[in-house]
């Protein structure tokens, strides 16, 4: 009876960690298809699933055979530091195109016929009024229609059946037609690329938003039930996806309501949080952190490996044992002080002079990301969980130091 009931327990404790780190796969990848490692354990725990993102965030998980998508959608439209790596306005709207050509495509097409049925829409009209011009003529041009295929390969929208892209980007330079590539057209994926409450297409021509603000506002507006609970369910909704999409809810950031819920249940819901996602909750006055002690939980990890994460690890120090806002040639100053001291763990071009500017720019972009700093007026303002960085000085052995120490020397 005792061995009965250990295996019961450690089938339970089992299915519990295959559940947590579903959740924790879905929040990472929120659109994965049967290629992800943990799209199986998805699928044998939808239901629960389900059920968990539904009460907690509102956000809605749909699980069918070859893709499992969650609707993510971000609670402040007005962060300007989420997007995707390398990406900008035009490359955007090559994106979209793209997706438009898809969704009229057959179920395989070529790279050179995806780009050249983009090109028919790039002369829209509307488009070239805003400046927006595509030829696919210039190596340049040619490289970003394969930067967004990439990502669609990556998304699983589409799944190279042979040939490669650096043919196609080749051929340009060499005045020829250059390779060229075939794809599968994952359309059920496809379909769910768009993480949106309302389809642009539904808007009537007169009621259309005009603005960008107004745009991003009306395709994740969501309806709100006009009674108590409906508007207390809103507000654990927004603040539990701030909490699982930024880690960081600064009490200053938020509303009346907002943080009148907050103080009263953030005890509560960093437990429900923390006990469904492996998370640890940091409280602090200012506000509530959710940290991943594994590191594997965000997009941008600090610490971390390489030149750029080691920069910014000084400059967090950096910053949080400054009393006062600084700009980015302060930290440049910094930065180009801290060659002389660790340059040579960094990577060549890091360690010539004027690299530190470069250098100082993206630390400042990653500490932004992860919600350590804000700009205000071109200065850079420390926010409070930058204070968990105040580390000091380090202690680096030299190889020759190492060489004579024993375990006995650690304390």
């Amino acid at each position: 009876m005792t061995d009965t009931r250990n295996i019961a327990r450690q089938q339970s404790q089992h299915r519990d960690d295959e559940r947590i780190q579903a959740l924790r796969a879905l929040l990472m990848t929120p659109l994965m298809t049967p290629a992800h490692a943990d799209f199986a354990a998805v699928r044998r725990h939808a239901d629960e699933l389900r059920a968990w993102f539904a009460r907690e965030t509102g956000w809605t998980l749909r699980i069918e055979r070859d893709c499992a998508r969650l609707y993510k959608r971000p609670a402040d439209l007005r962060d300007a530091s989420r997007g995707l790596p390398d990406y900008e306005r035009r490359r955007y709207v090559l994106l979209c195109l793209a997706c438009a050509v898809l969704e009229r495509a057959d179920p395989q097409i070529t790279l050179r016929v995806l780009g050249e049925r983009l090109l028919l829409l790039a002369a829209d009209p509307a488009l070239a009024s805003r400046g927006f011009r595509f030829e696919l003529t210039a190596t340049h041009e040619r490289r970003e229609l394969v930067a967004v295929c990439r990502s669609l390969l990556q998304w699983g929208v589409l799944r190279r059946v042979a040939g490669d892209e650096e043919g196609f980007v080749h051929g340009a330079a060499a005045g020829t037609e250059g390779g060229d590539a075939l794809y599968d057209v994952q359309r059920r994926v496809l379909a769910g690329l768009l993480a949106a409450a309302r389809g642009p297409s539904t808007w009537p021509a007169e009621q259309a938003p005009v603005t960008l603000e107004e745009r991003l506002a009306a395709l994740v507006a969501e309806h709100v039930p006009d009674s108590d609970e409906g508007q207390r369910t809103a507000l654990r909704h927004h603040l539990a996806r701030r909490l699982l999409d930024d880690s960081v809810v600064y009490l200053e950031t938020l509303d009346d309501a907002q943080r009148a819920y907050f103080t009263n249940q953030r005890g509560a819901m960093a437990n429900r949080l923390c006990e469904a996602t492996g998370l640890a909750a940091e409280q602090r006055a200012e506000g509530l952190a959710l940290v991943d002690e594994d590191g594997q939980l965000t997009d941008v990890a600090m610490p971390a490996e390489g030149t750029e994460a080691h920069a910014t690890l000084l400059v967090a120090e950096f910053l949080a044992d400054w009393p006062e806002p600084v700009g980015l040639d302060d930290v440049a100053a910094f930065l180009a002080e801290a060659r002389g001291r660790y340059g040579h763990y960094w990577r060549k071009s890091a360690r010539e002079a004027g690299a530190e500017r470069e250098l100082a720019r993206i630390a400042l972009e990653r500490l932004q990301k992860l919600q350590l700093i804000s700009f205000d007026a071109g200065r850079v303002r420390p926010l409070p969980a930058l204070a968990r960085f105040a580390l000091g000085e380090a202690d680096i052995r030299t190889p020759a130091d190492s060489a004579t120490s024993s375990l006995f020397d650690l304390q």
